[in-house]
């Protein structure tokens, strides 16, 4: 379905879904609990585990460690239904978890010290075998934003006009300021724990689908990886559906925020797709420049400079930020789009970063402990 922008060119209504990684906590405590797979079997017995879904999309699953679970939307246009479905699957991760004696809490790093537990899976028992403390000391939680494309070609025309954009995507997400019980300094300390894994970070322009193909097998070739499903870049052609996905986000611990994450995400891919069949040629930036703008946006979110994605120079966060939105504001097409994402910006420096409102509320109640049941009851 395409409708016309006030230019008179063809917008596209892209569908996109949000996946969420979320912790297990005990309700009472606050502590990480590794009951992942009792929360599972709760979730399967009322329908909703990935098993049970008729449709893309829609489901409680695992992840890496017990002290966690992911949630998946269905692909929507709409972005007042995406909100719907991200509430509607927290409800039902919380519902099942609550079966446990613990609670489900959006934040990209736990705030309390944990020794993470890995789930009962033949490839996260190999891959914790080969990467070590990598693997096992891993408890983080993302935002994956899938938007759907149309080829392979599509997708990485798109890929190569975001990357020096998705920065920023991270800095309005920033919400994982703890490491192990401890203030890490950052806004996303989550970024940095990714940063880790041999294939993570952001990727060099490849400029058609089988460039990237190729890309990929070079990388298992050399036996580092497990598979191709271990290539932990900013953002990926999806193995399983017709989308690009954007993985720089943290969890989110407003719903909002994530519907705001996912409008610009969407947007963007939009954007760049459209600059990919006009010729427009992609941003030559370095990997090693995007790394330092990926860790000036875990570092500061946007309490402070971020990295230009035009000039890669420091500029005001606020600035930055008003850009990208003017990137991709024609992108933004279906009615109230445009509204919706000045009205989260706005409400973003208002009241700050996820980070900005964990460290507020420990603030507030003086004990990691009571301000984790706090933020889980946020979430």
């Amino acid at each position: 379905m395409n409708e016309l922008s006030e230019t008179g060119t063809p917008l596209e209504f892209r569908t996109v879904g949000v996946e969420e990684e979320l912790l297990l906590v005990d309700a009472e405590t606050g502590a990480p609990r590794s009951v992942a797979s009792h929360v599972l079997r709760v979730a399967h017995q009322r329908g909703d585990t990935e098993a049970d879904a008729d449709d893309v999309g829609g489901s409680v699953g695992p992840e890496l460690q017990e002290q966690q679970v992911e949630t998946d939307t269905p692909p929507e246009e709409d972005l007042g239904l995406l909100e719907i479905e991200i509430g509607r699957w927290r409800e039902k991760a919380r519902a099942a978890a609550a079966e446990t004696g613990t609670l489900v809490l959006a934040s990209g790093t736990t705030p309390l010290p944990v020794r993470p537990r890995t789930f009962d899976d033949e490839r996260y028992s190999e891959m914790t075998e080969r990467f070590g403390l990598t693997a096992s000391e891993q408890l983080t939680c993302g935002c994956h934003v899938h938007v759907s494309v149309t080829s392979d070609d599509e997708a990485i025309g798109a890929l190569d006009r975001i990357r020096v954009w998705l920065p920023v995507l991270l800095a309005i997400s920033a919400n994982s300021p703890f490491w192990q019980g401890t203030d890490s300094g950052y806004e996303s300390y989550r970024s940095q724990a990714l940063t880790r894994w041999p294939t993570n970070g952001p990727t060099h322009v490849f400029g058609s689908g089988r460039a990237y193909t190729e890309h990929l097998r070079q990388l298992t070739d050399t036996g580092v990886p497990l598979d191709e499903g271990m290539a932990y870049f900013d953002a990926r052609p999806s193995r399983r559906y017709p989308t690009l996905e954007i993985r720089v986000a943290d969890v989110c611990l407003d719903p909002r925020d994530a519907v705001l994450v996912a409008a610009l995400a969407r947007a963007l891919v939009s954007t760049g797709a459209s600059e990919w069949r006009r010729g427009v040629e992609p941003d030559p930036a370095s990997v090693a420049v995007l790394r330092l703008a990926m860790w000036q946006a875990g570092k500061h979110g946007t309490s402070g400079d971020l990295l230009d994605p035009v000039t890669h120079r420091p500029r005001a966060a606020h600035e930055v930020v008003d850009s990208l939105v003017a990137h991709v504001a024609t992108a933004l097409g279906p009615p109230g789009d445009l509204d919706r994402v000045e009205e989260g910006v706005r409400r973003l420096f208002s009241r700050g970063t996820g980070a900005a409102r964990q460290r507020k509320i420990l603030a507030e109640e003086g004990r990691l402990d009571r301000a984790v049941l706090r933020l889980a009851h946020l979430t």
